[in-house]
Parts: C-alpha cells; structure tokens; sequence
C-alpha cells in the first residue's frame, strides 16, 4: 500500500522502518521489505544514502554530507536526494517527519 506523500523540507527528519533488512553489494545496496517481500536495489549514491538513514536526520543533513562527499551541483543534490527519499517511503522503507513546529 503507497504511503501517503509528504512534503519534504531540509528540516524534516527521515530514517529507516523496522520492518526491512538490507545489505551491501560491492557499490550498491539492496533493502527487502519484511511485510511485502519486495526488494528494492540502489546504486552506491543510494547506498551512502541508505547508510545516513540508519539513523534519524534532517534532509538538510544527508544533503549536506552527499554535497561534502561527492561532486555534484547543489541543486541536482537536492533534487535527486528528494526523489530517492520519496520513492523509499512510497515504497514503506523510511519513516518522515516534520518536526519544526516542535
């Protein structure tokens, strides 16, 4: 079942779900949805980015990070940061939460 789509902002925070599994590929990373039993492979962007999720961050932050470590233009960064995020959570992989109003 899709997830409902949020909007994503730098300060919202996003992590990985409990009911998943991944593992690492040489470059790449594939994550199996416990529930659903579907698996979801990424590239080694993606993977850097599957990493960062272990643990609850800002949007801001993961950008940041991927900006630091690898040669992109902010924008583009951004723009395909917020696709990846997106598809993880329609696809129940990660949790989002706006949490600026707290």
């Amino acid at each position: 079942m899709p997830k409902k789509d949020l909007e994503m902002i730098s300060e919202s925070i996003v992590v990985a779900t409990e009911n998943q599994v991944s593992t690492n590929l040489e470059d790449e990373a594939v994550i199996l949805h416990l529930k659903d039993g579907v698996y979801f492979g990424i590239n080694q962007v993606g993977a850097r980015i599957w990493n960062l999720l272990q643990v609850p961050r800002t949007v801001g932050e993961i950008r940041d990070v991927i900006l630091e470590e690898y040669d992109v233009e902010p924008q583009r960064c951004e723009q395909d940061l917020l696709k990846l995020l997106k598809e993880l959570h329609s696809k129940g992989l990660i949790n989002i939460r706006d949490d600026t109003a707290a």
